[in-house]
């Protein structure tokens, strides 16, 4: 079975142009491809987390990656599935978010010698003449279907700009250049950029009249059509300091059950037949499997020593042990905690449990709180310095645990 085939039966295919050429060049390690990062944070998340895995099966394959990081790009921002305008980042902050990319990237990338290549596109973008650009590429775009295109339907209601309409011209440009200058022959992305990577494609033929290829990878949803990555408190971060091992591990550990075969398919570096097996277990397995699927997740983005920390930790907790060393933990200064303690709806909030005090005090008056493993329904109960001192254990719902402590 070749890569392709293997991507097929994984799930992470959506949309190919040219199947016959794609299938022949990617089994044969003749794809020298690329995907595109904008650096809108200093980390990437698991929402990246499937495009990095796709780069590595292929180029495990023999094929070579081109990353390309957006720091021209992300000067305009892509309007793709937003439904409103993406804040201005300075020069200096995308520079630094670019920085981080590289050192998360190559956790999963090889850039050694004949290894993947990163590129930037503020090297090119930031240096094209506006008029020449219009002459040179503008005639190859027709407005009419630049605005049929998926990418802008949502935002032409609420209001698209000028500067994100100009998205789509920047990431063809892209292609364009990455293959007169690298040889790249193909664009891999989500399913939400066909149509920027349907207009590359075609620029490309339009002005060197050669060949090139696109191909998209599913998003990955959850099991109320959600998009994977997201909790209460935000992103699930690829970097420790953000997104600590064991909170990385804990959110695959508690995936919706109806998810759990679809993310092993699709991230983890198991064998097909492994994971067919896997399918015919009986029901009652299923936290045998989550297990599995968040120990690899995990070992691939940690390494195997993190892993087994957080694995360990977790089956402590749950089994009512109390092994709490890795737990994702806040320090509070002292002087912000005030003399009789602090309620615990505040200190719920500061440790990013919550959105706000009023998610505290609600999951508090449910029962959806206990404080040492005693629950706890009255959200004007304080927690004091002299408790907090020695480490409190919060736990939210059956799965969220969290230590806070004084410095």
């Amino acid at each position: 079975m070749g890569i392709f085939e293997e991507l097929q039966q994984r799930g992470l295919i959506a949309q190919v142009t040219d199947e016959p050429e794609i299938r022949k060049l990617i089994n044969e390690g003749n794809a020298k491809f690329y995907i595109g990062f904008d650096p809108t944070a200093d980390s990437l998340h698991v929402g990246h987390f499937m495009a990095l895995s796709l780069m590595k099966r292929l180029q495990m394959a023999g094929n070579r990656p081109i990353v390309l990081i957006g720091g021209g790009t992300a000067m305009v921002g892509d309007p793709s599935g937003r439904t409103d305008m993406r804040s201005m980042m300075s020069e200096e902050t995308i520079a630094h978010n670019c920085a981080c990319f590289k050192k998360q990237m190559e956790r999963f990338i090889d850039f050694g010698e004949n290894g993947a290549i990163m590129v930037n596109n503020a090297d090119w973008l930031m240096k094209l003449n506006y008029i020449e650009l219009l002459r040179d590429v503008g005639a190859c775009f027709s407005v009419n279907n630049m605005l049929r295109a998926e990418c802008y339907k949502q935002r032409l209601e609420r209001g698209l700009s000028f500067l994100e309409f100009n998205y789509m011209i920047m990431q063809s440009y892209d292609f364009l250049h990455l293959h007169k200058h690298y040889g790249c022959n193909m664009q891999f992305g989500g399913d939400d950029q066909w149509s920027n990577m349907l207009f590359g494609a075609d620029l490309i033929r339009r002005k060197l009249g050669e060949d090139s290829y696109a191909m998209t990878i599913p998003l990955l949803m959850n099991s109320e059509g959600k998009k994977m990555g997201k909790t209460a408190s935000g992103a699930v971060w690829l970097d420790p300091e953000k997104t600590t091992p064991f909170e990385f591990y804990q959110y695959w550990r508690n995936v919706d059950d109806a998810d759990v075969m679809k993310c092993l398919r699709m991230l983890t570096f198991l064998p097909i037949e492994e994971i067919d097996e896997m399918e015919k277990w009986e029901d009652s397995r299923i936290n045998e499997k989550k297990e599995v699927l968040a120990f690899s997740l995990t070992a691939l983005v940690h390494g195997d020593a993190e892993a087994e920390k957080a694995r360990d930790t977790s089956r402590s907790l749950f089994s009512g042990g109390g092994d709490d060393a890795n737990m994702p933990t806040t320090t509070l200064d002292p002087a912000a905690v005030p003399e009789d303690g602090i309620t615990l709806p505040d200190l719920m909030a500061a440790c990013g449990l919550v959105a706000s005090k009023s998610e505290a005090r609600r999951l508090i008056q449910q029962g959806g709180v206990s404080v040492d493993d005693e629950k706890v329904t009255d959200p004007a109960t304080l927690i004091t310095k002299d408790k907090l001192a020695n480490g409190v254990k919060i736990r939210k719902g059956k799965k969220v645990f969290h230590k806070a402590t004084l410095v």
